[in-house]
């Protein structure tokens, strides 16, 4: 019993200890590094959010299948980003941005379709690629800075992939 005792004081002790180391790290991660971890994470929370819209609001078949391709990879990065993310004491997950999600929400077929390729895979993955190319070249945090460079061709590539859906739908 007193083993049992002891072994649970030294486990209360351990967690007390580790909530300010990671709180510690959190700080000295710097304001350039913190604001690509929030930015990137509502980007990936917003492209799989509307994603799965795409998925049930999409008339065409090109456009679900991208976003099913974007379900998945984004998937595979939010869960790299959240590793490191809690490694600096951020835990609290990323929230999509409401107002985008809301403006797809109610559309349906081609009009959902037109949208999605505009707002999500057009716009959402050109702004993707230019804050994680930011962060690959000036970031602070060398394992942020190293995700970033490791995520940006796969970024890059969606950005080639929804520019040619783009130009498939315009010209049919």
């Amino acid at each position: 019993m007193s083993r049992l005792l002891i072994s649970l004081t030294l486990s209360l002790a351990a967690i007390s200890v580790s909530a300010p180391v990671a709180q510690a790290q959190s700080e000295k991660l710097s304001p350039i590094d913190q604001q690509f971890l929030q930015d990137a994470g509502q980007a990936g929370a917003t492209e799989l959010a509307a994603s799965k819209l795409a998925l049930t609001h999409a008339s065409d078949r090109q456009v679900r299948e991208f976003a099913q391709r974007m379900i998945v990879d984004h998937t595979k990065l939010a869960r790299n980003l959240d590793v490191l993310a809690k490694r600096h004491g951020i835990t609290a997950p990323a929230a999509a941005d409401s107002s985008l999600i809301g403006s797809l929400q109610n559309l349906q077929g081609a009009e959902f379709d037109k949208a999605y390729i505009e707002k999500v895979a057009m716009d959402g993955h050109q702004k993707a690629v230019a804050l994680f190319r930011k962060e690959s070249e000036s970031g602070n945090d060398t394992a942020l800075k190293a995700a970033a460079a490791k995520a940006l061709p796969v970024i890059s590539h969606h950005y080639e992939m929804a520019q040619q859906l783009a130009k498939a739908k315009a010209a049919s």
